[in-house]
């Protein structure tokens, strides 16, 4: 066996060392696949004389789960073979757990998705009391679901309702809170005392039936909870099914079938429970959404996480003492994120009170948790005491890193650059927030161009994930390093793009609203727009986000734009939906949800309702479109401007377009992105379709040879 080391001890007791050659990780490749099935016949040939199995890893964590590579290079055509075999292994397992001895999984690190799975083997767990380690479900994050056993197993041990955060919703737990659950049945400090505690164990029940099955395997198994036929079950999985589909919008098949899988699962033994698993798993692995949501959420992700986009060759780095310019919402869900993570946060506005305000956002923040006993009082006394609110400059003395969050005006950031720049520390940088001007330009306040970068934050800080970090023409490969250690000191997920106007995400994002507005223009139901938005996985439709960021934000930004072109001599020519956002600003005095009104009507009570006065203005009658033709607009004119940007090397790699498109812009997750949109239908697809909406709906849809070369030079291979 090339990943599974294979011992048996004087006494009876069979240790399976899972190592996988040349790997930081053990994963179910297909030589562990067939080391399994070996060290099960092995165990059977055996069987005379054992006593107990203890099941260990050689790694620094059990079990890291699925080898994922290979699921991207499966086609539908793979199905029959992938679930063969799924249930070889699944036979595998059920060889070794009913050999009618003891069976100990010595938990020694994190065992996720199919490593959970190889735990479960296991009739007795045995976990290090460890904070860091992690256990859990988390396929269906990744478009698939625990078909190795996973829900078959959960479902039987936590019963139908209790398992289904675990399962639905990927929660993970660590060791303590799988004690609770009954799912890890004893706690050691160390891993020195995993092996001694599993053969006390063996030793202790040798020849006792009920240490060596699970529980459910035994006579008077009784799920917990009840079966699907039970009454106060079977109410609840009544809605369930309405209720899933109300969330996932028929766009995920992972969560139905997981669902599925259980409740049909429930209601039958335990070994057509586990062909039905396999049956939904094999169906999911080699369908299109699980392949997008792989490369993103696994691939694209870990990429980020270890550093892919930031250069290489300076040491790590995390800022002590960081300044904000600006107390309003943006600077004070940094200065909350800086202070939750430990960094010391001088907050400066124009008056004492204005900064104080600033700070007083973290209690505002915090004080829920106090209440409900997730944060104690004096973990937030120390936090709001890691910030510091100012009018004056000089409390910016010492500062590593300033960053200024103050309005989309050149001149203003140009002055509170030049004022606050000369109290860094020595070796001291400078960021801007800005969500749209050119950080090329704004360096130019600067007296150190070299040491100034865009670290662009999204609103809400405190729930937003996605950080842009933008390259200035002159910033220095020191100074990107720096910026992506301190986003991911901060917990948050960097990207790294190059200077354009509106960078890559607010760029992107701006295709999305506008051309949502330009349907509006063009007489189609604003309603129809909204539905289809929603329907095609947007989080909110380009109507509805409009009057959230501001109608007149974006018309702020269109003049401003204006006015840099004619400096330049030139002049910009505004699109179709940027005229009419500017009429429903200008013309109708609808600036968006802050000022009252927008494409929406908002109540006092918080509900809200489409202007009804829309139609009147601009048409709105229109029958001859289809949502699947709106769908394909929104969805398409954002893949075509990452494409654009990728082909302009404002994106320089094809991870940070797909984390950057799904967390910063809310590009559907069932895609794995807006490149992932592009690499998972095929090129040629996606031309032809871009051929097709260029042709009907303007230059916005058209891919240039150029486009069309360096998406094929960026295609991932698996």
């Amino acid at each position: 066996m090339q990943t599974i080391r294979y011992t048996l001890s004087d006494d009876g007791i069979a240790t399976l060392t899972f190592d996988e050659p040349n790997s930081p990780v053990n994963t179910m490749c297909v030589a562990w696949q067939n080391d399994i099935s070996a060290a099960a016949a092995q165990l059977v040939a055996d069987k005379p004389k054992l006593r107990g199995v203890i099941l260990a890893s050689a790694k620094s964590t059990f079990f890291a789960g699925a080898d994922l590579k290979g699921v991207m290079r499966m086609t539908e055509a793979d199905a029959p073979r992938v679930y063969e075999e799924i249930q070889r292994t699944k036979a595998a397992f059920r060889t070794i757990e009913t050999l009618g001895v003891p069976v100990v999984s010595c938990l020694n690190g994190t065992a996720l998705g199919g490593g959970w799975e190889v735990a479960l083997v296991g009739h007795y767990r045995i976990a290090v009391a460890d904070k860091r380690i992690q256990f859990g479900l988390p396929e269906i994050t990744l478009g698939l679901i625990p078909g190795a056993t996973g829900i078959t197993k959960m479902t039987r041990l936590l019963g139908l309702l209790a398992a289904q955060p675990y399962i639905l919703e990927s929660k993970l737990f660590g060791p303590a809170e799988a004690k609770e659950l009954g799912l890890v049945h004893a706690l050691v400090d160390c891993a020195n005392e995993l092996l001694p505690a599993a053969v006390a164990h063996i030793n202790a029940h040798t020849g006792k039936a009920e240490a060596a099955r699970h529980p459910f395997d035994a006579p008077d198994y009784r799920m917990p909870g009840g079966k699907p036929s039970s009454p106060s079950i079977a109410m609840g999985l009544s809605v369930a099914p309405a209720m899933l589909k109300k969330k996932t919008r028929g766009l995920y098949p992972a969560p139905e079938f997981a669902l599925a899988a259980m409740v049909e699962g429930a209601s039958v033994d335990y070994d057509t429970a586990t062909r039905i698993e396999s049956r939904y798993l094999a169906r999911l692995m080699v369908g299109p959404v699980a392949r997008n949501m792989i490369n993103t959420f696994f691939f694209n992700l870990n990429a980020i996480k270890s550093g892919q986009s930031r250069p290489a060759g300076v040491p790590r780095y995390k800022p002590q003492k960081v300044g904000i310019l600006g107390a309003g919402m943006m600077g004070a869900g940094i200065a909350y994120a800086q202070a939750s993570r430990g960094i010391a946060t001088v907050i400066k506005d124009v008056s004492l009170e204005k900064a104080q305000a600033g700070r007083d956002y973290t209690t505002r923040l915090t004080q829920p948790k106090v209440e409900k006993g997730r944060l104690s009082p004096h973990a937030q006394a120390e936090m709001l005491g890691r910030i510091t609110p100012t009018a004056s400059a000089a409390d910016l003395a010492g500062c590593d890193l300033i960053i200024e969050a103050v309005f989309e005006q050149r001149d203003l950031k140009a002055r509170v650059t030049q004022e606050a720049e000369p109290h860094l520390a020595p070796g001291g940088f400078f960021a801007s927030n800005t969500s749209t001007l050119p950080i090329s330009g704004l360096a130019k306040a600067s007296a150190s161009p070299a040491k100034f970068v865009g670290i662009h934050f999204f609103s809400p800080v405190d729930k937003m994930k996605l950080v842009e970090i933008i390259r200035g023409s002159q910033t220095d490969d020191e100074t990107v390093a720096r910026a992506y250690d301190y986003v991911q000191a901060l917990g948050k997920v960097p990207i790294v793009v190059n200077d354009s106007r509106g960078f890559y995400t607010s760029r992107t994002f701006g295709t999305y609203v506008m051309e949502g507005a330009a349907m509006l223009g063009e007489g189609i139901p604003a309603a129809l727009i909204e539905n289809a938005a929603v329907q095609a996985g947007m989080p909110v439709g380009p109507l509805a986000v409009m009057d959230e960021t501001a109608l007149s934000l974006s018309v702020h930004v269109l003049d401003q734009t204006r006015a840099d072109f004619a400096a330049d001599g030139k002049t910009y020519t505004a699109g179709a939906g940027e005229l009419l956002v500017e009429r429903m600003v200008k013309e109708f005095k609808r600036p968006g949800r802050a000022g009252g009104a927008g494409f929406y009507e908002y109540q006092p009570d918080g509900r809200k309702r489409l202007w009804p006065e829309l139609p009147a203005h601009f048409g709105g009658q229109r029958t001859d479109v289809s949502a699947a033709d709106i769908k394909d607009r929104l969805l398409y004119r954002q893949a075509v401007e990452t494409a654009r940007c990728l082909a302009e090397g404002v994106l320089t790699t094809v991870h940070d377009g797909n984390v950057g498109s799904i967390f910063g812009i809310g590009f559907p997750a069932w895609t794995g992105g807006a490149l992932q949109f592009i690499y998972g239908q095929g090129i040629d697809a996606f031309v032809q379709r871009c051929s097709q909406l260029a042709a009907a709906h303007g230059a916005g849809f058209a891919l240039t040879p150029q486009i069309i070369d360096t998406l094929r030079k960026h295609q991932p291979v698996y």
